[in-house]
Parts: structure tokens; sequence; C-alpha cells
């Protein structure tokens, strides 16, 4: 198998400050996946020398609402600089706002022929933007039932659907499994129907969001479909270490996330 593997920084050695977090995630042979890079020390992240997969790609409005899908592109493309400097490839948008603790800024429980629509037209103009800049935007599917209610066309089916509808090179999808298990699950069928609209994977595992091999989820059985589909892109650990926010704990959860996905 042969997968470029990340580690969100956000979520693992919590007890270290980021810049620490990336250097060590970068020293054990992983590429770095961020959050919100505002206010954050752009030129220190990049002098650590680390390869960042991904980052979030917008701070306002909703791809989906017409009312405020420009606000979207608005900060995407403030943002583009700083995704430039990091040399990141993926810049990650949510069918919808985000608020704290990942709640619907504008909560909806039922889609419309709208929201489609300017799904459609907000995803090609970040295609557009992606083409001009040599940035990939990625729709990360979320699951509406556990962490993300209120959230419209959030599942891995419909954020798939979006993606193939544009087919653009520069829109991709964010394909995370945590979310997919917890709102869907056949993650082995959705991984080879996604494969070739998904830029990048991530993972943990179901219950409790942490490293490979704490829950229901068969991870290496999962690798193998990816392997056998064809993907050689980047698979991110988006999850906390079981053993808490210590270093210690931190290298176990990364040690078997390779361990997963690195087996013959």
């Amino acid at each position: 198998m042969s997968f470029r593997l990340a580690v969100c920084a956000e979520m693992v050695y919590g007890d270290l400050p980021l810049l620490d977090r990336v250097r060590r995630i970068h020293e054990h042979g992983f590429e770095v996946e961020l959050w919100d890079t505002r206010g954050r020390d752009i030129r220190a992240l990049a002098a650590t020398g680390a390869t960042f997969s991904s980052m979030s790609g917008y701070f306002g409005g909703s791809v989906i609402d017409p009312a405020n899908a420009h606000e979207v592109l608005a900060s995407a493309e403030k943002l583009i600089p700083t995704a430039l400097e990091l040399g990141v490839e993926r810049m990650v948008v949510h069918p919808a706002e985000l608020g704290e603790g990942g709640r619907a800024v504008r909560p909806a429980y039922r889609s419309t022929g709208d929201m489609w629509l300017t799904g459609l037209r907000t995803l090609e103009r970040l295609g557009e933007l992606g083409a001009k800049h040599g940035v990939t935007f990625a729709l990360e599917n979320l699951n509406t039932i556990l962490d993300h209610p209120g959230i419209p066309l959030a599942r891995a089916k419909d954020t798939l659907a979006l993606v193939q509808s544009v087919n653009h090179p520069n829109v991709k999808m964010m394909l995370d499994l945590y979310h997919a298990q917890i709102g869907e699950g056949n993650l082995t069928e959705l991984v080879r129907a996604a494969q070739p609209f998904t830029g990048e994977i991530q993972v943990a595992d179901v219950p409790g969001r942490f490293e490979p091999g704490t829950g229901e989820i068969n991870y290496p059985a999962i690798a193998k479909a990816l392997d056998e589909s064809g993907f050689t892109g980047v698979i991110g650990l988006e999850a906390g270490a079981i053993g808490g926010p210590g270093i210690e704990a931190g290298d176990a959860a990364l040690a078997a996330f390779r361990a997963a996905f690195t087996r013959n």
C-alpha cells in the first residue's frame, strides 16, 4: 500500500503549543492538517519544514445558502495567500457554516432545490479560484446525528453527488470516514465509489473519535479497499489520542494510525 499519511495538529499532543505539535508530527514522518489558520504565525509554521496537506478554506457563509454563499468565496480568496505560503494542497469547505463546537450557524433540517443549485454554483466558482492559484477545494462530509446537527447535504452521498456534478479538477471530496460511519456506514463501498472524486481522506474510530484500533471500524480492511481502488493520496488522522493529550499517548496514536495503513 502506498498512501501519504497526515495528522491533524489540532487534535493530538494537546499539551504542546501548536508549533511543537507540528514539529513532532513532521519528525515522525507525517504530513500535517490544520484547521483555522487566522491569527497564527504562518511564517513560523512554514519554517518547521512540515508538509501541510490541508487547511480550512473559508471562514464565513454557506456553500448552499443563496443569501451568503458569496461570503464563502470572499473568505476563500482571503485565505489563498496563507495556503500558498504553507504549500497547502487542499482547502476544506463544508456544506454549511459551522460555529462553536461544530454546530450549524443557521440550522436547517431539510435540503431544497435551491440549496443544491447554490452548492453546485458555489463549488464551480471555487474550482475556478482553485485553478487560478493551484489549489484544490475539498468538500467535507459530516454526520448530523452526533457532531453537526442542522447541516443539510452533509452526508457523504450528498457531498459526493455535488462534487460529481461540478466535475472540476480543483473540486474534490474531503472524505471523512468517521462521519460516514456514524451517519451512513458501508465504508468499503463508499471509498470505492468516491475514489475518483476524493482529494483527501480523514479517519478516526467510532465511537470516541480516537485512533484506529480503538473502536468498531476495521481500518486495515478499509486500507485494502483503498489500495485495490488505486487510491494513492493523503489519508489524515483527524482524531484524538485515546490516552489523552500527552506526548506518549500522541506517539502511540500515530503509531497505531501508521500500522493500520501500512500493512502488506
